[in-house]
């Protein structure tokens, strides 16, 4: 019986010799470090590879990607595609402010609609160039501001199709409701009564001079629903403070100022009826704010019965420029053209022997 009882001792301390042997070779020197690990308990794997880099530091560490699909795809031909829908509905406009500027009826005949706005507030002349130049401002910030994004193809086409969506609505609600004139200091330029040469002259003057009364280009009337420069400040401070940093409220407020003091600049210059400046903002806050929430939630992109939004006439568009954006566009800025060179960068010095072994096989084959 003692013989049995020491030789199961035996093969119980061989089976625990065993297990502390798993995992990485250890050094010869680790005599006295093999009688307490056949004491002690099994090493987890974690524990074994750890050991095993520190006597072996040749080994490196691969970390295998969880997706290897780029969540965020530049595809500029699709950002191309938008840019050519925003400048066609642009174009559009100007046709139709033509065509809507001989339907005006003239101020002696019908005077200005009732406005409670324009019943206390009078009128200031020089409040309009005032609003013109706020929205210069906010353009040109909003153009620095994406030159410097990551993932200006992405944003550019989202900027692009909203904007040429909102002058596509303010075409059908031009043409299909003229207003009359909302003062008498306005000097519409005459009617042309047909004549087609004379109205193209007229669109390309309003397309060169980007339709601002500061170029002289804007000398029609009858664009009043819904105000275009309200939809020009308005936009454009809602994709600057969207995009940028949220701790750089400093420049969220500048914007909002600029954006606010322009739309106030356009009801006090007595430019806009008040409906035209409302529903201008009203319009555009919605459909970006529908857009960037179908954009960033994954489940809005699929069609299903609770799904509401995918029943609206531009999501079929939507699916088209969103399909392949994985998430939520992150803030984040780089460098438009990449510079210094790559061919004058330093090669990296830090290296393990398996890469460095690895490039002499290759220079000696």
């Amino acid at each position: 019986m003692d013989n049995i009882e020491s030789t199961k001792t035996d093969e119980h301390s061989l089976n625990h010799h065993n297990k502390a042997l798993n995992g990485f070779p250890r050094s010869v020197s680790s005599n006295s470090d093999d009688e307490k690990n056949v004491k002690s308990k099994p090493k987890s794997m974690a524990n074994g590879l750890r050991k095993g880099l520190k006597h072996y530091p040749d080994y490196i560490q691969i970390t295998m990607p969880a997706d290897s699909r780029n969540k965020f795809p530049m595809e500029w031909w699709k950002t191309g595609i938008a840019f050519i829908y925003a400048f066609f509905n642009m174009v559009l406009t100007t046709v139709m402010i033509t065509v809507v500027h001989e339907r005006v009826p003239p101020k002696e005949v019908s005077p200005p609609l009732p406005d409670k706005f324009f019943d206390y507030i009078s009128r200031v002349s020089w409040a309009f160039s005032v609003s013109e130049i706020t929205g210069m401002i906010l353009v040109a910030l909003w153009t620095v501001q994406w030159v410097f994004l990551r993932y200006k193809s992405i944003i550019g086409r989202r900027f692009f199709f909203i904007i040429g969506t909102l002058y596509l609505y303010r075409c059908l609600t031009m043409y299909v409701t003229t207003l009359p004139v909302p003062g008498v200091h306005f000097q519409c330029a005459p009617k042309l009564h047909g004549d087609s040469y004379a109205q193209l002259q007229r669109i390309l003057r309003l397309i060169s001079g980007g339709g601002l009364s500061i170029t002289g280009s804007h000398i029609l009337c009858g664009d009043f629903l819904y105000s275009g420069h309200t939809v020009i400040l308005t936009l454009t401070y809602l994709f600057i403070k969207e995009y940028s940093p949220r701790h750089f409220w400093w420049y969220h407020l500048i914007c909002w100022l600029l954006s606010a003091a322009g739309i106030i600049c356009i009801l006090v210059a007595h430019e806009h009826y008040t409906v035209d400046v409302v529903v201008a903002y009203y319009v555009t806050t919605r459909l970006f704010w529908w857009y960037h929430t179908m954009a960033n939630e994954k489940c809005l992109k699929t069609s299903s019965p609770t799904n509401l939004l995918t029943r609206t006439w531009w999501f079929p568009v939507f699916l088209f420029f969103e399909k392949n954006v994985q998430a939520c566009i992150p803030c984040s800025y780089s460098w438009p053209i990449s510079w210094p060179p790559s061919c004058f960068k330093a090669s990296c010095k830090t290296y393990s022997r398996v890469q460095k072994t690895a490039e002499d096989v290759e220079k000696a084959t």
